[in-house]
C-alpha cells in the first residue's frame, strides 16, 4: 500500500469517526448558529448585507470550534488503545498525522460550507465586492488549516479528550491575540503583530493574496504537524 493509500486510508476512517459521533453534528449546529446569529442580526436591524463582518468573526470563532473537532483525533485514540493499533500497520506515522489533519481540515470546511447561503443572501439583496469575499474564502483554508494543525498537535500531547481542547483552544486563541496586544508595547516591538493569526487572515480578507501571508499559514501548519509526526513516532 502506497503512501497516499495510507493517508487516504487514515483520512477516510477518521471522517467516519467524525460522523458517526453526535459532538460532529452538535459543533456544526453550534457554530452555525453562532454565525448565522451575527450575519442576520446585521442583515435585518442594520439592513447591511455584506460578508465582512463574518470574515471578522471566524478567527475568533475558529479558536473554539476547531480544537473541538481535532481533539479526538489522537487523544481518544490514546485513550481507547487503537492508536497503537494503527500504529503497528504499515502506515509511518507522517501519514497517520496528514491524514488525520486532512480529515479535521475537511470537516472544518463542511462546517464553514453552509455559510455560502450568507453570500446568496448578499448577492440576492445587494451588490457584494467579490475580490474580499473570494479573498475572505480562501484566507478561510489556510487559517483552518493552521487551527486545525495546532489542535492536532494538542490533541497528540494527552489521552483526555478535555485536555486537548483546552491546549487546542489556548494555542489558537494565543495566536489570534498576538496582533491585539501590540497596542501595550513599545512601538519597537510592533513586528510581534505579524505573528498574528488574525493579522494575516484580515490581510487575505481584503481581497489582496501576499505570499507572506500564504507563507505564514503554511509555516504554522508544517512546523505543528513536524511536532505531531514526531510525538506520534515515539508512541509507536
Amino acid at each position: 500500500m502506497n503512501r497516499y493509500n495510507e493517508i487516504s486510508s487514515v483520512m477516510k476512517r477518521d471522517l467516519r469517526s467524525f460522523f458517526n459521533s453526535p459532538i460532529a453534528y452538535i459543533v456544526i449546529t453550534v457554530f452555525l448558529s453562532f454565525t448565522g446569529f451575527f450575519f442576520f442580526k446585521d442583515f435585518f436591524y442594520i439592513n447591511q448585507a455584506e460578508m465582512r463582518n463574518l470574515f471578522t468573526l471566524l478567527p475568533l470563532m475558529f479558536c473554539f470550534f476547531i480544537p473541538a473537532v481535532t481533539m479526538k483525533l489522537f487523544a481518544e485514540e490514546r485513550q481507547t488503545g487503537s492508536l497503537e493499533i494503527l500504529l503497528t500497520l504499515p502506515v509511518s506515522a507522517r501519514d497517520a498525522v496528514i491524514g488525520k489533519f486532512l480529515a479535521g481540515l475537511i470537516f472544518s470546511m463542511g462546517m464553514v460550507s453552509p455559510t455560502l447561503i450568507y453570500l446568496l443572501t448578499v448577492i440576492l439583496n445587494g451588490s457584494p465586492d467579490y475580490g474580499p469575499v473570494i479573498g475572505g474564502y480562501f484566507g478561510v483554508v489556510f487559517l483552518a488549516g493552521a487551527y486545525t494543525a495546532i489542535g492536532l498537535l494538542a490533541s497528540s500531547i494527552t489521552r483526555n479528550q478535555i485536555v486537548a481542547f483546552i491546549l487546542g483552544w489556548a494555542g489558537c486563541f494565543l495566536f489570534w491575540l498576538i496582533d491585539k496586544v501590540v497596542i501595550f508595547i513599545p512601538s519597537s516591538l510592533g513586528f510581534i503583530a505579524t505573528l498574528g493569526t488574525d493579522y494575516h487572515f484580515q490581510s487575505i480578507a481584503r481581497g489582496i493574496i501576499d505570499t507572506r501571508d500564504v507563507i505564514y499559514f503554511l509555516s504554522i501548519i508544517a512546523i505543528s504537524l513536524i511536532l505531531t509526526a514526531k510525538i506520534a513516532e515515539e508512541r509507536r
